[in-house]
């Protein structure tokens, strides 16, 4: 699913105009990058966490020239779902495990 198949299924569910849904979706993501970029992580209860999470200084290597970088500490952002969450998305996935295949059955 993409951003726009997400904005058309939003508009259809809640009637709201998809520019509107389109705003408020593009306002959302720039609110969790600034909130991010400062250090700061965010809780959405019964959703999951975005947080940013911390890679230790490494030796890298350059391997078209064969030499060692050093690659600095560093911040990457991440998304750590809820308990809920990921227990919804297990149980859709037994469900389709437990359907047949038409596929299999030729």
């Amino acid at each position: 699913m993409r951003k726009a198949d997400l904005v058309n299924q939003i508009s259809e569910k809640t009637g709201i105009p998809k520019v509107d849904v389109l705003v408020t979706l593009e306002t959302m993501f720039k609110e969790v990058k600034e909130t991010l970029s400062q250090g700061e992580n965010i809780y959405i209860r019964g959703f999951g966490s975005f947080i940013t999470k911390k890679r230790a200084a490494k030796i890298g290597r350059n391997i078209k020239k064969n030499v060692a970088v050093h690659i600095p500490e560093h911040f990457i952002p991440a998304f750590k779902p809820a308990k809920e969450f990921v227990a919804e998305v297990k149980k859709l996935q037994a469900v389709k495990e437990d359907q047949p295949n038409p596929d299999e059955e030729m």
